[in-house]
């Protein structure tokens, strides 16, 4: 790596001007490549977790604890709860718990601030803690809430699966949700993710390859400048709102959104505190977690009502901040609980979140990982549960129907996000599934797991079978006794499926309705031989 790779994207922008007078001055030809300067929002690929300050404990002063958030609507609730971003006197956690707090909006990684105990807290995802791990002193009392739209994937007209990304390049943010959420879809499609360190380096042909910007914002604005462009560099972002939206509309038909985690619930946004402060500030903790739900519950019942604060605190319009929340889930009591527990229907858990993030980064990039349990500080929440304030709350996280650049023609054929291939082993001869087989267990949890995150998603079970006895039934009876042979083949797989899908909605409490089943046969061979022609494929489809 060049010593240029080190520059952050603001020294890019300041050397932009020597770059140019030097491609003056040496007369390249008129096709040669863009200036540097174009390439001003790529960052270095980290290949290890930065380094954080040294843990030290946040002391409060004059009974104000500071906070610090980015521009997201998922944090309304705490807004709202706060009377705005100030410290004041109306705040429910000063009338109600005796503390002001103080909100500050930054774009930038406050890891270190919090680390070292400059601030008390913030809000992240959870798969930043999987990244950060055993360095990182701070531990989590709340689930804040649900991304759903706020982040999303923005392709080539031409792309209409993860499985299409293969072999293609991809901007994002590294270590941020952007890069977590490919990152997740990539082991689902069963890719992998190659890291480039610059556009020149050249695509692993087997995997999705990442190049990575400051932020969501700049993966876009970069994805769109090469294709107005036509260099055709970039297969698509990773970006946030109002990026997402602004990229497909600008693309003016070249790009599309693929998807976004409106219904996919795996960037779930968590309270982060210092661990110093928090134990030994157990009291404010607990104000902290019930005024933040309160604030939750505000907005969740009476959004409209909070407009002005939300927006003065954001600085958006009335109809950009109703446009904003509506991308987000704020999480009440029965939700947080689940959450930590494991037990939230249509949604991600904290402990699948964590481990998945802590799988899909791997070992050789964030290092060995720390039991999920070291960040999670509940005290908060059961003393807010044993208040019976939220007593009357029920959990309930629904699927939604997608609006704006995400939605297709209605004429168009909805294809699934990505598929799979899962070998489950049967009984000879048989359809029955041998249950006793770990890779079986394993493979009907990966089917369940997929629905479970996705309100409203179903699958379609597709069922191979091997076509090894093809060749010599054609040889001992011609062409009738393959046909005969195709047709049962087409039936067993057919029954095979049906057996997953029994055993999903049996064991598994999977809808019926969202599980669909088609016997292939051996109509699609593989060309990898018998073995991996005996294969069930997954599609996963979103709600449309």
């Amino acid at each position: 790596m060049n010593s240029f790779s080190n520059l952050n994207r603001f020294q890019w922008r300041s050397l932009a001007p020597l770059f140019i007078l030097l491609a003056t001055l040496c007369a390249r030809p008129v096709h040669a490549q863009p200036s540097l300067a174009d390439d001003a929002e790529l960052v270095e690929t980290r290949t290890e977790v930065p380094r954080l300050k040294a843990a030290a404990a946040y002391t409060p002063k004059d009974n104000i604890i500071e906070i610090e958030l980015s521009e997201y609507a998922g944090y309304a609730g705490l807004i709202a709860a706060n009377g705005g971003l100030e410290p004041n006197d109306n705040s429910i956690f000063t009338k109600k718990y005796g503390f002001k707090v103080k909100l500050s909006l930054s774009e930038e990684e406050s890891w270190s601030s919090l680390n070292s105990g400059r601030i008390a807290g913030a809000a992240t995802t959870v798969d930043v803690l999987s990244v950060y791990g055993r360095q990182f002193s701070v531990v989590t009392p709340m689930l804040i809430g649900f991304s759903r739209g706020a982040d999303g994937i923005v392709v080539n007209k031409d792309i209409r699966t993860i499985n299409q990304l293969k072999g293609k390049v991809i901007t994002a943010a590294q270590f941020t949700e952007t890069d977590f959420f490919m990152r997740y879809l990539a082991q689902e499609a069963g890719l992998k993710i190659k890291m480039l360190s610059t556009p020149a380096d050249k695509p692993d042909a087997e995997s999705i390859n990442m190049l990575y910007c400051a932020d969501g914002f700049g993966a876009g604005d970069i994805y769109l400048r090469d294709l107005k462009a036509g260099r055709k560099r970039f297969a698509g972002c990773v970006t946030w709102e109002p990026k997402t939206s602004e990229v497909a509309k600008a693309s003016e038909g070249k790009a599309h959104v693929l998807v976004t985690n409106r219904n996919l619930l795996i960037i779930a946004d968590i309270l982060l505190l210092n661990k110093g402060f928090a134990d030994t500030h157990p009291e404010i903790v607990k104000g902290l977690v019930a005024g933040s739900l309160e604030g939750n519950n505000m907005v969740r019942l009476e959004p409209a009502k909070h407009l002005p604060v939300i927006g003065k605190a954001f600085n958006w319009t009335a109809d950009e901040t109703k446009a904003e929340l509506a991308k987000v889930h704020l999480a009440n009591m029965p939700e947080n609980l689940a959450f930590f527990a494991g037990q939230l229907d249509s949604a991600g858990s904290f402990g699948f979140i964590y481990e998945t993030a802590s799988y899909v980064y791997g070992k050789d990039l964030i290092g060995t990982p720390v039991d999920s349990d070291r960040f999670i500080a509940l005290a908060g929440l059961k003393a807010a549960e044993a208040s019976g304030e939220f007593k009357m709350q029920k959990a309930s996280i629904a699927p939604l129907k997608n609006t704006g650049v995400a939605e297709r023609d209605p004429n168009d054929v909805i294809d699934a996000l990505l598929s799979k291939d899962i070998r489950f082993s049967f009984l000879p001869n048989s359809s029955k599934l041998d249950i006793d087989v770990v890779d079986n267990t394993n493979g009907l949890k990966s089917i369940a797991q997929l629905l479970k995150v996705s309100p409203g998603s179903r699958v379609l079970l597709r069922g191979h079978a091997d076509g090894a006895l093809i060749d010599q039934r054609r040889r001992e009876g011609g062409e009738a006794k393959v046909i005969q042979l195709k047709i049962a083949l087409k039936s067993l797989s057919k029954a095979r499926t049906a057996e997953v899908k029994d055993i999903l909605t049996e064991k598994f409490g999977i809808d019926t309705s969202r599980v669909e089943t088609i016997g292939v046969g051996a109509d699609e061979p593989t060309g990898k031989g018998p073995d991996a022609d005996r294969r069930v494929e997954v599609q996963w489809f979103m709600a449309e």
